[in-house]
């Protein structure tokens, strides 16, 4: 791995149990939920829950998201926890958070400090002319708890950036799966601007909202509070999870090259039967990650860019269009003009 960066995999205690799982398991007691249901299989104990300092694995905070969806058994709960996971107890970071000068600013410091406020699932933000786009890449383990994990992440941002301007603000938030029966739940914490069945996850905001000035603390405690949190967000920008840190070295590789499996994990310090051990171990390929990359760059490419079917292919270093377009069927279920089709800025 990268000297610059620490990263963390599924059997890691990164994540500290006093906060986001510590806000699912008083969101669960609260609704009558037996603790020791909740933390069966967890391999966490009642009197550990108050312990100073416990970390848990991302693979515990898994199974303790699962007993708790199984266990509470509504429609709110991703978005009820979201509401509880920002601005949050971080210390310094979320002083940050409340004190942003602008939304712009909360985001950053919430991409940078990923490792904390959003273990399982890394927020990722991009900028064009005119809106800020907000989606998420696995850490650890793709796919599993996703829709769980992206309605309390949208939520929480949601909460956060109406909480610093003290109104709603026209989020549009699309899902990638299809409109369920309790749409009245993402009304009401998401807003009406909302649509499923797209090709991706995300928000996106008007870009002129993300510049307009807030007013945040003034003084020396906020200047030191300012100094505090930009030390810890510097700590926390090196902390990866396996997959976001492979995610972000095939994303950076696809620029020049065609990233190669052999390479890649020169790069990891690995040999390639490593990586494909480390893969299986995360539950997914190398094939799949490459394929998730190309996916997710290929819709910035045709969405908020409208670059031509050649182009992508070229960028994706794919031999051809039509072969591009076969690929981007099977990423996503539709044609890339079926997808220029469905977005309407």
């Amino acid at each position: 791995m990268s000297a610059l960066h620490r990263v963390y995999e599924l059997d890691t205690p990164i994540i500290p149990l006093h906060q986001q799982p510590a806000a699912l398991i008083d969101l669960a007691l609260a609704r009558g939920v037996n603790l020791d249901r909740l933390l069966r299989g967890t391999r966490l104990f009642q009197d550990q829950l108050l312990e100073p300092g416990r970390r848990i694995t991302p693979d515990q905070f898994y199974q303790l998201m699962d007993n708790g969806i199984r266990l509470l058994d509504n429609p709110d709960t991703a978005f009820l926890f979201g509401q509880r996971i920002l601005p949050g107890h971080y210390g310094a970071v979320s002083e940050q958070l409340r004190q942003a000068h602008t939304l712009h600013e909360a985001l950053e410091c919430l991409t940078t400090g990923a490792a904390l406020f959003s273990p399982l699932l890394a927020p990722r933000l991009v900028l064009d002319d005119h809106y800020g786009y907000l989606f998420w890449v696995d850490t650890c383990r793709p796919g599993h708890q996703r829709r769980f994990l992206v309605e309390a992440a949208m939520t929480a941002v949601y909460a956060l950036s109406r909480q610093l301007f003290a109104s709603k603000l026209p989020w549009e938030c699309r899902f990638s799966y299809p409109q369920p029966r309790h749409i009245e739940q993402y009304w009401l914490h998401l807003g009406e601007q909302i649509r499923f069945d797209q090709a991706m996850d995300m928000m996106r905001i008007p870009r002129q909202y993300l510049h307009h000035p807030l007013t945040p603390g003034s003084g020396l405690t906020a200047q030191m509070i300012r100094q505090q949190a930009q030390g810890q967000l510097q700590q926390l920008s090196h902390i990866q999870g396996f997959l976001q840190h492979l995610y972000l070295l095939l994303e950076t590789t696809l620029k020049v090259e065609n990233p190669r499996q052999e390479r890649i994990a020169a790069q990891l310090g690995m040999s390639t039967s490593g990586l494909k051990r480390l893969l299986k171990k995360h539950h997914t390929s190398y094939q799949q990650q490459l394929d998730q990359v190309r996916k997710l760059t290929a819709l910035q490419l045709i969405q908020w860019k409208q670059f031509s079917n050649e182009d992508v292919a070229r960028l994706l270093h794919i031999n051809d269009a039509a072969n591009f377009r076969r690929c981007f069927k099977r990423w996503t279920g539709l044609a890339p003009n079926q997808l220029r089709a469905q977005w309407v800025k």
